[in-house]
């Protein structure tokens, strides 16, 4: 039978970097790829993981195949805050002392973590009710009220990233701040190998969620799409993306992105143009979702979260752009076709 990318164990990349996929639960993405950088120090890893019962065991099962142990690992470089990136980082380092470094504009979000009872941001219910869809937010706090979720796995970093070269021996890397999915998403390009560790940013056969995020709502999925356009000024690379296999072309992929979400910035407007005036929760419900084309009455509770939140992302875009206007109703924005 053919290996799945998510099966578990570890893929030689290249001399000195291998592919350590760790599981996700109850995930549809099934799993996180961990790369492990062999250092004259030990490993230095791009990403943490989800930290569950069981990570630890299979993540020292993986190293073992290439003649590594956990405590190798002196540090860790965090693409991003979230939880199937960074919680495993703080596993490691309470066992073993390991630093973690994470991107600076990332420090809000662990503050925000710190406050939260629940693994829900109260950002994205707030945009929700913004959505009209005070239903779905309603059923997210029922949803996570009981979830496994912990504060403390998201302890704050040795150090802040910004952009530059980090400090990996035998391994000439640089951080570019990719904003968008998070607000301090990093991409790490290798210097001397035509590759791209680009965590949620690129991802080879869906699209990161947008507008599922902490902090302030500050126009994420136009961050998003700069910093995709970002990626066509420097040389093309093979992507190493955090879930899902290897193997696709940087430029090839960041132009098919692109091209996804001119097509759903366009049947946003659509949608808003043939009721006159909709709310984020109308234009998400006729709209399809996934790969397969889902309706939104299929999705999940989690899942309708998301697509509002992402629909709310593509409605702002357009206002910003000016082919949308907005009023507020009572707390609930009300998107209409923008008048000449």
């Amino acid at each position: 039978m053919t290996a799945r990318w998510s099966d578990p164990g570890s893929v030689r990349i290249a001399d000195g970097i291998h592919r350590v996929p760790l599981q996700m639960p109850s995930d549809g993405l099934r799993a996180i790829n961990v790369y492990a950088l062999e250092t004259d120090r030990g490993l230095a890893l791009i990403d943490g993981g989800w930290r569950r019962p069981d990570t630890y065991d299979e993540f020292r099962s993986a190293l073992a195949e290439f003649g590594h142990r956990p405590d190798d690992v002196h540090d860790v470089f965090v693409t991003h805050v979230h939880r199937d990136h960074y919680t495993f980082a703080v596993d490691l380092r309470r066992r073993h002392g390991c630093r973690i470094h994470l991107g600076s504009a990332e420090a809000p979000g662990i503050v925000a973590i710190g406050e939260l009872a629940s693994n829900m941001p109260t950002s994205s219910l707030r945009e929700l009710e913004r959505a009209g869809a005070d239903d779905i937010a309603r059923a997210v706090r029922v949803d996570t009220s009981d979830e496994d979720f912990d504060a403390a796995d998201w302890e704050s970093p040795d150090a802040w990233l910004t952009e530059g070269v980090l400090d990996i021996p035998g391994h000439r890397l640089t951080a570019v701040h990719t904003p968008g999915h998070t607000k301090g998403h990093m991409v790490f390009h290798d210097l001397d190998r035509d590759i791209s560790y680009t965590g949620d940013h690129v991802l080879p056969t869906i699209t990161p969620s947008i507008g599922f995020e902490l902090g302030e709502w500050d126009l994420p999925l136009g961050h998003y799409l700069q910093s995709l356009e970002m990626m066509l000024d420097d040389r093309d690379r093979t992507v190493l993306p955090a879930h899902g296999d290897t193997g696709v072309g940087l430029h090839a992929r960041v132009r098919e992105l692109l091209d996804h979400h001119a097509r759903r910035l366009a049947a946003t407007r659509a949608v808003v143009a043939e009721m006159t005036r909709a709310t984020g929760l109308d234009v998400a419900e006729r709209l399809p979702w996934t790969r397969r084309d889902r309706p939104f009455s299929d999705l999940g509770t989690f899942d309708r979260m998301v697509a509002v939140c992402e629909t709310l992302a593509h409605l702002d875009l357009e206002v910003h752009r000016g082919g949308l206007g907005v009023e507020n109703r009572h707390g609930v924005d009300v998107f209409g076709v923008a008048s000449d």
